[in-house]
């Protein structure tokens, strides 16, 4: 296997991390919470509000780690799937990844929306590049794929 396509699949593998990363710190702060009776389940069922700011912004972040990222691992699949991995989707997919866990950074921390408009846009951005490429490269440029 090409060194690109072992580096597009960390790429892929760093976007899962990611997820995995917000999926275990919002566990720790709802489990406790509703283990020791401050929070009770019938409060939780329907929605988060009961929850705590920081749990709120853990679990939102959760849930935007399956949309835009959604379309990133469908681009990945379909380069791999193609073969030939080149430098610019490397590049763009690395830079996307970045761009997620920047965007998570801000969400889960200070959650200031117009820092996390800026990476999330540009995330979305880089994300529209890496499909843009794609489809030039696969149906224009090498259309017998």
């Amino acid at each position: 296997m090409p060194l690109t396509e072992k580096l597009l699949i960390l790429a892929m593998a760093a976007q899962v991390l990611l997820t995995l990363l917000v999926l275990i710190l919002m566990g720790r702060e709802r489990v406790p919470r509703v283990m020791s009776g401050e929070i009770a389940m019938a409060d939780i069922a329907v929605d988060r509000a009961a929850y705590p700011l920081k749990a709120r912004l853990l679990s939102n972040n959760f849930d935007n780690q399956f949309q835009l990222p959604v379309l990133f691992y469908a681009a990945v699949l379909l380069a791999l799937w193609a073969g030939s991995v080149g430098w610019l989707e490397l590049l763009l997919a690395w830079a996307f990844v970045i761009l997620r866990y920047a965007h998570a950074a801000i969400h889960i921390t200070t959650n200031r929306v117009e820092q996390r408009f800026v990476a999330y846009t540009a995330g979305l951005a880089v994300l529209g590049a890496l499909w843009l490429w794609l489809i030039l490269r696969l149906v224009v440029l090498v259309p017998g794929i």
